[in-house]
Formats: structure tokens, sequence, C-alpha cells
């Protein structure tokens, strides 16, 4: 990346790594800033997110024939990002750490906004637009993220499952030709990416044939269920659910939109299924890499969590439009979920005031340690000492008290060193 720039990277990715070559464009994207570029990732991506979620929901309560003050697409769609960015039991590998980030984090959302033209389309030329957005969308995440594909795909067929009971007949064709064009530009994005030398090296490399046996198959299932226990015992989640039960005690119903109970209900049943079997999917796929710690690696669980957040708010939407409709008065249930809302809030500030803080102090011994490794080489060494500087389980050189050096290698390619050797402290 350093020496051949844009298309080292590709030709790394392609050829040796793991074929992902929208990936390698994501990561030329932040790693051609140096130090820079991965300090402003989170926010700059963050503030991305934001904005596309906050673009879906703008354009998708109006279709579904919802009025809402204004201000309140704005307030859910940022407790969606709070909740899936700072919601993760470990928020720096799944947020900050840009190369998990672009590989699951970034994928759902970006498959979120492939709608966005959808939502919008009023005329041919809209509808056309919108085709076309959501077959390049596909094809681009075929070549990036395989689980978020899976998802995809899962979620996509879903919809076209049921595009007969929640649209009307003069709708009904154009949206099912939608879906079949987000599937067919995932197949073809993710069949140049299987056929890559790199995803062949690392299918191999990793035993990829290995997750169709039944032991493999097993386990996976075992670790899926573990991790719907955490996502569901998670209290915070609930901030994605009252943001939902907000939505529905404050929207308006007009004409024209989709029968709101009997298309939620059906919409959310669809959704646990294909959250199931896609969660489910994505497990097995990364179970040959990953092993037993695909229960705790919570960067992998991002590529259905998104989905999870959205099932709780069209939950919470459900039952408080329910409520406001039964007649009962809603200032009770508003407060209380307002509540909620600003305590889920505050627990996820505090958590990130803590992270910070430990960022803050693992940076300064960076930047020492940088300083000093780049004047030895200059000098001429070799082999230099190297500390550890964990955080957030990040895998650092010489782990498992000296007996992993991975990624030590890596390391001595930066510094233009031979080698590098495990450390006590600080020079």
């Amino acid at each position: 990346m350093r020496d051949g720039g844009l298309s080292a990277i590709v030709g790394k990715f392609y050829y040796l790594d793991n074929g992902r070559v929208m990936n390698a464009v994501l990561v030329w994207c932040y790693a051609r800033f140096g130090v820079a570029g991965q300090q402003w990732f989170g926010l700059i991506s963050g503030v991305l997110m934001l904005g596309l979620l906050w673009a879906a929901v703008a354009g998708a309560l109006p279709r579904a024939g919802m009025t809402v003050p204004r201000g309140v697409p704005l307030l859910l769609a940022s407790m969606v990002t709070a909740m899936f960015l700072f919601g993760s039991p470990n928020t720096y590998k799944t947020f900050y750490w840009p190369a998990a980030s672009v590989s699951h984090t970034l994928p759902p959302v970006f498959a979120c906004a492939a709608a966005l033209p959808l939502l919008r389309a009023t005329s041919r030329q809209g509808r056309g637009f919108a085709l076309l957005t959501v077959f390049v969308a596909g094809f681009l995440l075929g070549t990036l993220s395989e689980e978020t594909c899976v998802v995809g795909v899962v979620v996509l067929s879903c919809l076209l499952l049921i595009s007969g009971r929640i649209f009307p007949q003069e709708r009904r064709s154009f949206f099912r030709g939608w879906c079949a064009a987000g599937i067919t530009g995932i197949f073809i994005g993710s069949l140049i990416l299987l056929s890559s030398p790199g995803s062949r090296h690392r299918r191999e490399r990793h035993d990829a044939a290995s997750m169709l046996t039944p032991e493999s198959l097993l386990a996976s299932l075992r670790g899926f269920a573990h991790i719907v226990a955490i996502l569901l015992t998670t209290w915070q989640y609930l901030g994605a659910f009252v943001a939902g039960l907000l939505l529905g005690l404050l929207t308006r119903q007009h004409e024209g939109g989709l029968p709101p109970t009997r298309c939620g209900t059906l919409l959310a049943r669809t959704g646990v299924c294909a959250l199931l079997v896609s969660g489910y999917l994505c497990t097995v796929i990364a179970y040959p890499v990953f092993g037993p710690s695909v229960m705790t690696s919570t960067r992998l669980w991002n590529d259905y969590l998104l989905l999870y957040i959205l099932l709780l708010v069209l939950v919470g939407t459900l039952l408080g439009r329910a409520w406001r409709e039964s007649g009962r008065p809603t200032g009770l249930p508003k407060a209380a979920a307002a509540s909620v809302y600003a305590l889920v809030c505050l627990a996820l500030a505090v958590s990130l005031v803590r992270l910070d803080a430990d960022m803050a102090v693992r940076a300064r011994k960076w930047d020492h340690q940088d300083h000093w490794l780049r004047s030895q080489s200059a000098t001429g060494a070799k082999v230099l000492p190297y500390t550890r500087l964990p955080i957030s389980k990040m895998t650092e050189p010489f782990g498992d008290d000296g007996r992993k050096p991975w990624p030590a290698s890596c390391v001595a390619h930066y510094y233009h060193l031979e080698r590098v050797v495990l450390a006590t402290g600080l020079p």
C-alpha cells in the first residue's frame, strides 16, 4: 500500500488476501493518509452512516404513509446509529478499528442506502435509476463482504415472498424487479470475489470446506445461539425499541400508505425469520476461520446486527401505534419511553468516556514508541524491541505471554526492520 498505492492494495487483496476488491478500495481511502487516516476514520464514517440512515428513515416514513413531527426522523436515526456503533460489547473493534469497520460495519449501512432511490422513485426515470442503483450496490457489496451479502440476499428473498401481501398490484411488479436486481448484483459480485485467487487462497488456508461438516454446523448453531442470548440480554438495545415506541406514539397516518398493523406485523415476523436464517449462515461462514471465537468476535455480528436493531424499532413502532389507536392517554408512555431513551444515551456516553480515556493513554504511549522506532530505523537498526500496547482485546505482537508472535512481522515491515523482539517496557 505504502509503496504502490491503490493498484498495489487492490492487487494484494485480489490475488493474495481474500479477493475483496471493494474492501481494498475502502482501506486505501483511509490508509493513504497514514496515521491521520486511522484517527479521522471514526468521525468521518460515523457522520456518513448517520447521514445515510437519516436519509433512509426520512424517505421510508412518508412511503409508509406516516407523518411525524419535525426532528423525529433524526432522533430515530441517531438512536439506531448509536445502538449500531456503540452498543457493542467491544466498540473499539467494531467502530474505531478501520479494518473491521470497512468489512462488517459500513457494508450493512451501504446496503440500506441502496434503498434510497427506491424510496424516492415516483417517475419512470426514477424507477429506472432505483433498479440501476440496487444492482450496482449489490455488485459492489458482493466484492466487499460475504456476510453482508448473505444478509442482503436473505432479506431481499423474504421481501420477494411477501411482496404480494404488502404492496398493491400497481407497485408490486416494480418492487419485485427491484429485489431481483439487487440479488442479481450480489450474486455477480460474489462470484467475482469467490473465484479470485485471494479468496481461493483464504479458503484453502482455513479449510473452508469444513464449514459443511456436521460438527462445524452444530458448533455454528451453538455459537449463534450464544450470540442471540447476548443480544437479547444487552439492555442498551432497549434504546432502539423505545425510539420505535416514540415513533409509533407520535405518528399520524395519512392516506396512500401501507396498512400499518397488518403489514407491520407481517414485516416483523418475516424480519425475525430473516435475522435468524442470515445470522446463522453468517456464523457458519465465519466458523472455519474464527472457530469458537465467533461467539466473542463482536465485529462479526455487525453484518446482521443492524437488522436486529431495525426490527426492535419496528416492534416498538407497532406497539406505540397500537397504544395510540386504542384511545388511551399517551402522555405516560411517552414520558417513560423518553426516560429510557435518555438513560440509554447516558449509559453509552459513560462507556465512550471510559474508552476515550483508554485510547488517549494508549495513543501517547504509541506515539512515543513510534517516534523511537522510526529514529532507530533511520540509523540503520535491523532488530528492535517492541512493547505491547493492547486495548479492547486487539491482537498485538507477542500475545499469549509471547507465544504468539504475529503480527510482529507486520510491525517490522512497517518500520523497515528485519524483525522486532518482545520488550518489557517502553524505550
